[in-house]
C-alpha cells in the first residue's frame, strides 16, 4: 500500500512539529543550565548583580541557538522557519512558566527582551544550520 502525496506531506509536518517542540525543550534545559552557572558566578562575586538582565537574555539566545540547531538538524529543510518556530516555542514555555510562578508577566517586565533573544537565537540556528545547496547556478 503506497502513501499518497498528502499523507507524506502530513507526516513531514508532524515530524517538523515534533522536532520544534523537542528543540524548545532542549533550549529550556540549556538556558536553565547556563543560568545556574551564572547564579554560581554571581553568588561567588565574580559577576555583579546588575548583569542579571543581559545574562538572562543571553541565556535565551544560547538556549534557542542549540535547541533550534537540534530542530534544524532533524528537519533539514526550511531551516529559518524551523529555527524561528523553535525560538517561539521556547519563549512560550518561558511565558507559561512565568505565568504560573509570578503575578506579572507584562511586556514591561523584560518579556520583550526574552522574546527578542529567543527569536534571534532560533533565527541564527536556522541560518547557520541551513548548509549550502549543491545546485549549480546558471548565469
Amino acid at each position: 500500500m503506497r502513501k499518497t502525496e498528502e499523507e507524506q506531506q502530513g507526516t513531514k509536518v508532524l515530524y517538523a512539529i515534533g522536532s520544534v517542540i523537542m528543540g524548545g525543550v532542549l533550549a529550556m534545559i540549556i538556558a536553565l543550565a547556563f543560568l545556574f552557572l551564572c547564579s554560581i558566578c554571581i553568588s561567588n562575586g565574580w559577576l555583579k548583580e546588575g548583569s542579571m538582565t543581559p545574562l538572562t537574555i543571553g541565556s535565551c539566545i544560547i538556549g534557542s541557538l542549540f535547541g533550534g540547531g537540534l530542530a534544524v538538524k532533524r528537519c533539514k529543510s526550511r531551516t529559518l522557519i524551523i529555527g524561528l518556530c523553535t525560538g517561539g516555542v521556547f519563549f512560550l514555555i518561558i511565558l507559561t512558566i512565568s505565568v504560573f510562578f509570578y503575578e506579572n508577566a507584562a511586556p514591561d517586565t523584560g518579556t520583550l527582551g526574552l522574546l527578542a533573544g529567543s527569536l534571534c537565537g532560533g533565527a541564527l540556528s536556522g541560518l547557520l544550520g541551513g548548509g549550502k545547496s549543491n545546485k549549480k547556478r546558471k548565469h
